[in-house]
């Protein structure tokens, strides 16, 4: 079956996982504080489906339709961390630390673990690079993001549109905490995989890692 796979698939599954991964972490922390996620757990894979099993990606993805199964993928995760989130947060909403914090602690993990497989990238390019090895922002062909400048002290991009308003939309959340969220895994990431560097947003909304200082 792997003969159907590409690099990219591979890549794009990997960012699934991690994103998965966020989920875990979400549902821990909330069951740290005392907090019983049975019921919750079985409505939101109910709705949305589980999360992906703990097997090698060419022995469940359809090959028959590569990019949809994908893109299915994509949507449940989404999906489940919004309704996580926002079902969460009504329980206790003070949870939002917690939450921020496994965002933080997963952006550092991330970091690590591409460091140690590639290397300490030395060029605010490369830093974004690495990012979109980790983020899940779609599918490629969304093309979400938009370069703005690239030079060696800092790149800058915007998004062009937002795709995950309508998973946040659907458990009437606000999709400014998923921002506010991976924000926090960006900016850990980024200071972490190269202290140089810093990740900011601007006032208009532009995004940019650039050398500190």
């Amino acid at each position: 079956m792997s003969m159907f796979l590409g690099k990219i698939h591979y890549w794009l599954f990997n960012k699934i996982e991690w994103f998965e991964g966020l989920e875990e972490s979400i549902v821990k922390a909330a069951e740290n504080k005392g907090i019983d996620v049975s019921t919750l757990r079985d409505e939101i894979y109910s709705k949305y489906g589980a999360p992906t099993e703990d097997r090698p990606l060419e022995d469940m993805i359809d090959t028959n339709n590569i990019h949809g199964w994908l893109q299915g993928k994509i949507s449940a995760a989404e999906a489940r961390q919004a309704a996580w989130v926002t079902r969460l947060l009504e329980k206790d909403s003070m949870l939002i630390n917690d939450m921020l914090e496994v965002f933080k602690e997963q952006g550092k993990i991330a970091a690590k673990e591409y460091k140690n497989d590639k290397g300490t990238p030395n060029l605010p390019s490369e830093l974004y690079t690495a990012m979109n090895d980790y983020i899940l922002e779609g599918m490629p062909c969304d093309r979400v993001n938009e370069i703005t400048a690239n030079t060696e002290e800092r790149i800058e991009w915007v998004a062009t549109q937002c795709i995950h308003h309508e998973y946040w939309d659907r458990e009437n959340g606000d999709v400014g905490l998923f921002y506010r969220l991976r924000d926090n895994w960006i900016k850990e990431f980024v200071s972490e995989l190269n202290s140089s560097y810093e990740y900011r947003i601007n006032d208009n909304g532009t995004k940019i890692i650039k050398l500190v200082g």
